[in-house]
């Protein structure tokens, strides 16, 4: 075979939907997902149908959808900070075994018949807080499992396990739900639970603490929110997953209420609904790669939320779970469509050092927005009926997200966010341990520039606050019109040198813009000054 084919044979495997299988590392912490997930599933639906028997009140099942979302919403920036300072394998393990107890607490009050409606929501709470810990340092996990080619596949590959886990799942809860009672799916989401920690514990991840120590807390999450607020990409990504979910959760959240109102409609109804949901799921995930080849990323969530709406009402108004089935298959290819595409674009804008905070406002975005809907759609359909909110959802969602294309683009430019070392941390024979730093560079530009030299400055503002810089100035002199100064504050000399670790080659290229402007005959003059307060 010529060498050519043999070359781009092994080039389209490398990118095919599977290939990050291949790899052992990425293969068992897949499956651990997929379990993890699957306990969710489980731990979900036994919830929402246990409650549909406490309190089935639609506004009291759509509390459920709240309780296990909220906590991310809320937890969300601690836990990608931690997730970034913190040994990612110890802290993805540590969050398998708190589900686990949660898990069994939550089956013992079940199996003990002492569970009611808002202890319920108290556990289901409290097991959201494992997912809140965990999705983030997974999500910052993955990228340094596999190439950088192969992370939109690799993330597909976590959108099959999610929705492979929404089939599994509802299907053992169900099983065990008709056949032994909730309280045995809890106990099984435990023993689920304990072995994904097990697994995880076999990893051998090298863990490098910086020579700097551990930022803090405060700290690092002040500089996550920074990053994403200077990065208008993110932005835009935000408020598109924030729709999204927002309206898409009202099928979800009313979903047993729906199972319920179908003719001959039990557990095993919600079971098969959700299992369509999941598969539909699947096959979007394994299509994905050729759908990015046609489409843009745009249009693929454009027409994924209309596709998902129009599928919601399908479902809502189904007379039969013949014509349910087809529609959840539907909704979940296009929830898949909109979440991936999204996801992906939001790690490739995230350089590795920031990226599980980034990840972690996502995930607040996303399940903010869940919780929110769950929330809203629920008194809605308290205020009408199941059928009328899950419509008024589904075209509000066309009609907002319509208007956030148009309104709110997304004209962000690809950066290479690859590291650098190319910028040189500066050396002090007695740094300081407080106070905060001043850094002040002087440049010498040509006046006739001066407005092309500030455009680009108006960059450097966002590279240096998203680097962590607490405060960024740049001043004209009023006697030399030549002399331009950069004006940088700094929280203490440790984090002014954290900066330099956080340079990416896109930092690099502004920095050398920056000095093509420059017509002294000597570098721009760099003084560091401790400010005295």
């Amino acid at each position: 075979m010529p060498e050519t084919v043999v070359a781009a044979t092994a080039a389209q495997e490398s990118q095919s939907a599977l290939a990050p299988l291949r790899l052992p590392v990425f293969r068992m912490l897949w499956f651990t997902w997929l379990a993890a997930n699957t306990t969710m599933w489980m731990n979900d639906v036994a919830s929402a149908w246990l409650m549909t028997s406490i309190a089935p009140s639609p506004l009291w099942v759509a509390l459920v959808q709240s309780a296990s979302t909220l906590p991310v919403f809320l937890l969300g920036l601690p836990s990608g900070a931690f997730a970034d300072i913190l040994d990612r394998r110890r802290y993805f393990m540590a969050t398998q075994f708190w589900v686990a107890g949660v898990s069994i607490v939550t089956a013992a009050l079940v199996l003990t018949g002492t569970m009611n409606a808002p202890l319920l929501l108290a556990l289901t709470f409290l097991n959201g807080i494992g997912l809140a810990m965990r999705w983030p340092v997974f999500a910052a996990i993955v990228p340094e499992l596999v190439p950088r080619g192969q992370l939109p596949s690799a993330l597909a590959l976590n959108g099959v396990a999610m929705n492979s886990s929404r089939i599994i799942g509802p299907l053992l809860a169900g099983a065990l739900i008709a056949g032994a009672g909730s309280g045995w799916v809890f106990l099984l989401n435990a023993l689920l639970s304990i072995v994904a920690g097990f697994v995880i514990m076999r990893w051998r991840r090298e863990h490098r603490e910086s020579p700097l120590g551990r930022e803090r807390l405060s700290s690092a999450i002040r500089v996550g929110v920074q990053y994403v607020w200077q990065s208008g990409r993110i932005r835009a990504i935000l408020l598109r997953i924030a729709l999204f979910f927002l309206h898409s959760t009202a099928l979800l959240a009313l979903l047993p209420l729906i199972a319920r109102s179908l003719p001959g409609g039990a557990a095993g109804t919600f079971t098969i609904l959700l299992a369509a949901m999941g598969a539909g799921a699947i096959t979007s995930a394994l299509s994905m790669q050729r759908v990015r080849r046609v489409m843009q990323l745009q249009a693929i969530v454009f027409a994924g939320t209309a596709l998902q709406a129009a599928a919601a009402i399908v479902v809502a108004f189904a007379p039969s779970i013949y014509v349910a089935v087809p529609g959840m298959f539907v909704a979940g290819g296009a929830w898949l469509a909109v979440a991936n595409s999204l996801t992906v674009a939001t790690q490739m804008a995230l350089p590795d050092w920031v990226r599980a905070r980034g990840m972690s406002i996502y995930q607040m975005a996303l399940m903010g927005s869940t919780a929110a809907g769950a929330a809203l759609w629920g008194q809605v359909a308290t205020w009408t009926n199941i059928h009328d909110a899950v419509l008024i959802a589904a075209l509000s969602s066309t009609v907002l997200m319509f208007a956030a294309q148009r309104l709110v683009i997304d004209r962000g430019i690809e950066e290479d966010l690859s590291p650098s070392d190319a910028i040189k941390a500066p050396h002090a024979e007695a740094p300081p341990r407080t106070g905060r730093i001043l850094v002040q560079i002087e440049y010498r530009i040509d006046p006739a520039r001066t407005e092309e030299f500030l455009q680009v400055m108006q960059e450097s503002r966002r590279s240096r606050m998203s680097q962590g810089a607490l405060d960024w100035q740049v001043v004209r002199d009023l006697y030399d019109p030549a002399r331009i100064v950069e004006h940088i504050v700094d929280e203490s000399w440790t984090e002014h040198l954290r900066r330099f670790d956080r340079v990416t080659q896109s930092d690099v290229a502004l920095r050398d813009r920056k000095l093509s402007f420059h017509v002294g005959d000597a570098p721009p003059v760099v003084t560091r000054y401790l400010i005295e307060r």
